[in-house]
Parts: C-alpha cells; structure tokens; sequence
C-alpha cells in the first residue's frame, strides 16, 4: 500500500499496490505492519458497508467527540463517492478546513479519517456502496454533527440540488465554533 498525506494532517489517502495478470488483480487493502509504519492506528475493531440506491445521496457530515478514537478507513466498493473530511481539531493547523476526493470502485483508493474529523459523502453514481473500517467501537451518545453546507466549512460539492438525505442530516443547526470548542474542551479534560 501507498500512503499520501491529505492537506489536513495525519489523513491519508491510501493507494493499492496490485499485482495483475491476465484473470485481474491481487491487493492487499489492510495491513496492520504498514499502517502502524505510516504513524496510523494499526487495530480496527468495527466494519460496516453502506449501500446507496440513488445517485445524490449525501450521508453525513458526522463523527464521534472524545474520548472516542474512532478513525475510519473508507473505501467505495461499488460505484463513486465525493469523500470530503472536515478537520475538527481545535490544535489542528487546519482546523475547520476541509479536504475533499472522489472514490470510485476502479480505483479502489481509500480515504484514511483521524478521530475528531467530520465525515461525509455523496454518491455520484445509483446503485453505490462504501464499505467503512473503524479504529473505535462506535458510540451513539459520542455522536456528533454537523450540516453538508454548513458556510462555517465552505465545502464545494460536485452538485447541490435534488439530494437525498434524512432529516437530521439537513437540520443541523449552523456550527457554533465557540460551543463546540467548549465543549470539546471540557471533553478532553474529562478524558485525563
């Protein structure tokens, strides 16, 4: 595997080494030795597979606060994705920025997430599915959230009209810097 740091630190975008011949490919898409060389969680302890019907389904922009590490590995299976990732770490040199790269089945490319990250995608294809790995057990009181077009990120998405996605994901109230870096504060401090 082949790792290329993202413009928001310690997010990896993470190439496939495959070895091809006449029937196809051979790749290894986890290795605990490789990631751990890279400086990346080597454990994961969940997996999950989203599938998407419709072309323009946005799922997210959510994470989990600390003292979750849930790093996620994202890779889509099948069809094409607009991954984007929001830096939510107030430390952070890119704090509040955001990265974004499409993920399509043919190139198999994964998109390594760090704890403390919003995550989002929308499908550019029907009939897609995006298949997670996580480096944390996921916790629904951990659960946080924030809105796609929140101007707080500036996010520019491949399109904007016609989307699909549930009713919490379209009403998240504006990003609230202030409160949210109080109480991340105060979530960090509880996790000493």
């Amino acid at each position: 595997m082949h790792f290329e740091e993202t413009p928001l630190p310690g997010a990896f975008v993470v190439d496939l080494e495959a070895n091809g011949d006449f029937r196809g490919y051979f790749a290894r898409t986890w290795c605990s030795r490789e990631f751990a060389d890279a400086g990346l969680p080597a454990a994961l302890v969940q997996a999950s597979l989203s599938h998407n019907t419709k072309r323009g389904t946005l799922r997210g922009m959510h994470m989990q606060l600390p003292p979750s590490q849930e790093g996620k590995l994202v890779r889509c299976t099948r069809g094409r994705i607009y991954d984007v990732i929001v830096d939510l770490r107030p430390e952070s040199r890119a704090y509040l920025h955001h990265f974004g790269i499409e993920l399509t089945a043919d190139t198999q490319q994964a998109l390594y997430v760090p704890p403390t990250m919003l995550h989002g995608f929308l499908t550019l294809d029907d009939n897609t599915d995006v298949f997670y790995q996580m480096t944390d057990f996921y916790s629904p009181a951990l659960g946080f959230g924030a809105r796609w077009n929140d101007p707080a990120f500036g996010i520019r998405w491949p399109f904007e009209d016609d989307l699909m996605m549930i009713e919490r994901d379209a009403t998240y109230p504006p990003f609230d810097r202030r409160g949210y870096e109080r109480r991340i504060s105060h979530t960090m401090g509880s996790c000493k």
